[in-house]
């Protein structure tokens, strides 16, 4: 499903979304939808009622999570409501914002390869 590495990273990312509509119930919109739904998982509680606040929190878990997967994160714990917290770990190789949004999809893509 996800493990072909012939293919390219938006085909890649089109069977990730048809995967995760298959799972979820839903297909996510965009980027931000995905990395919603990873930061959901790593916290662990299952599906809430999320304030505005919250969801943003989620979206920046998903993204740490996925790229700890290169050593950019390090997971640094949970506090006391359970929520992880990440250290930045090395410089985050953005140049622009085509190239952020390659980057995070390579990851999430990677991300998933894991825990499908």
């Amino acid at each position: 499903m996800l493990n072909d590495e012939n293919i390219s990273l938006e085909d890649q990312w089109e069977r990730l979304l048809d995967t995760l509509e298959q799972v979820v119930g839903k297909r996510p919109a965009d980027l931000n939808g995905v990395l919603f739904l990873i930061g959901v998982q790593e916290l662990g509680k299952g599906a809430l009622n999320f304030t505005k606040e919250q969801k943003q929190d989620l979206m920046h878990i998903g993204v740490c999570e996925v790229m700890s997967l290169s050593g950019y994160y390090s997971h640094s714990g949970r506090d006391k409501d359970g929520w992880p917290h990440y250290n930045l770990t090395g410089k985050l190789p953005f140049a622009d914002l085509l190239g952020q949004e390659q980057l995070l999809k390579m990851h999430v893509v990677e991300y998933f390869k894991r825990v499908l």
